[in-house]
């Protein structure tokens, strides 16, 4: 069981920073929102979450569930879910102000510093 929440925290992680890399807004943005599920993913994995035993701590109870992890990761998602939002209506502004979703926009090799190139 390690060894595939492992593996799916590795592939979100690998997955995410790959679209980060990429040179348009949507990507990245895509990209980071992977890159938040896998912490999401680690933060829940963290929690040594147990099977049927209780989050409250109660007499003649062994064991019991941490439930930090659980109100993290619900504060995460959130948390996220919001600031993607805010991310992607900026990047539609921004696509729509100007025609062009790429990160890293080239200078307009016609133009130097805003004068004609004649």
């Amino acid at each position: 069981m390690e060894l595939l929440v492992a593996s799916a925290i590795g592939v979100l992680t690998a997955g995410g920073i790959y679209l980060m890399l990429r040179l348009r807004t949507f990507p990245v943005i895509l990209g980071i929102s992977l890159l938040t599920y896998a912490v999401n993913v680690f933060l829940f994995a963290s929690g040594r979450l147990t099977v049927g035993a209780p989050p409250i701590l109660q007499k003649g109870v062994e064991t019991y569930t941490d439930p930090l992890p659980q109100a993290l990761v619900l504060t995460a998602i959130v948390i996220s879910f919001g600031m993607t939002a805010v991310v992607v209506m900026i990047a539609l502004g921004a696509y729509l102000g100007s025609d062009d979703d790429h990160v890293d926009d080239p200078a307009d090799p016609t133009s130097e510093g805003g004068r004609d190139a004649t």
